[in-house]
C-alpha cells in the first residue's frame, strides 16, 4: 500500500490516477499512525513553502515525515513536496521546512520567463535504481523556486535540467526522493520513474 499525504496542499487526483494505472494500491493519509503503516509514501505539493508546512504542522505530519524518512522505507516528494524535503526556502520571507535533506530553496532571479513551465530534458548525475530503464527524456516543470545546488546539496544530485542555470530535478539519499517535476503529467519518463518508486515500495514489503 502507498499513501498519498494529504494535507490540502497536492494535486492528489492525477498523482493517484498515475499510482492506479501503474496497478498499485493507494490510500490518502492524514493521520500519522496511518501513515507509518504504509510501504511507501508520495508527498505532493502544490502552492507555497510556508502554506505546506503550516498544513503538515496542523494535521500532525511534520515529525510523521521525519520519522518515515528514517524507517528506511520509499518517500517521493513531487514539487513542492520535493522542497520541503530541504531545510529552508526563503518563499515570503525565509521559511523553515521539514530538513531531511540538506539545502535551500529559493526564487529564480533574472530576465526570463518566471515561472519556468514547460518540458525539459533530465540529465543524469548519478546512476540509481530511480532511474533503471529510464532515458534523459523530457518532463514537464511548473515552478518559481528551486533547490540552490550548492555544495551542501549537491551530494544529493541525481538528476538536472538547464533553465537558463543548472536546475535540480531529481534528488535523492538512501530512501528518500524528490522530483522537482510533475511526473505523473511527465509522459511516458515520468510514469517509469513513478513505477521505479513503486518498485522500491514492493522491496520493503518482500523483505
Amino acid at each position: 500500500m502507498i499513501a498519498i499525504i494529504d494535507y490540502g496542499m497536492g494535486n492528489l487526483h492525477s498523482v493517484s490516477k498515475a499510482v492506479e494505472r501503474l496497478g498499485h494500491e493507494y490510500t490518502f493519509v492524514s493521520d500519522a499512525q496511518e501513515l507509518m503503516k504504509a510501504e511507501g509514501a508520495i508527498l505532493p505539493g502544490v502552492g507555497a513553502f510556508g502554506d505546506a508546512m503550516k498544513n503538515l504542522w496542523e494535521y500532525g505530519l511534520i515529525e510523521a515525515i521525519r520519522q518515515f524518512a528514517a524507517s528506511g522505507k520509499p518517500l517521493l516528494g513531487i514539487c513542492l513536496g520535493m522542497q520541503i524535503l530541504f531545510d529552508s526556502s526563503t518563499e515570503h520571507g525565509k521559511g523553515e521546512g521539514l530538513g531531511i535533506l540538506p539545502g535551500n530553496v529559493d526564487r529564480f532571479h533574472g530576465t526570463y520567463k518566471i515561472p519556468h513551465m514547460g518540458w525539459n530534458k533530465l540529465e543524469f548525475l548519478q546512476d540509481n535504481p530511480i532511474f533503471n530503464g529510464v532515458e534523459e527524456g523530457y518532463v514537464y516543470f511548473v515552478h518559481s523556486y528551486f533547490l540552490q545546488p550548492t555544495d551542501e546539496s549537491r551530494a544529493v544530485l541525481l538528476a538536472t535540467t538547464d533553465y537558463y542555470q543548472e536546475v535540480p530535478a531529481v534528488v535523492g539519499k538512501n530512501n528518500v526522493y524528490g522530483m522537482q517535476f510533475h511526473p505523473e503529467k511527465s509522459g511516458t519518463v515520468g510514469m517509469k520513474l513513478l513505477e521505479n518508486f513503486t518498485s522500491l515500495c514492493q522491496t520493503i514489503r518482500t523483505k
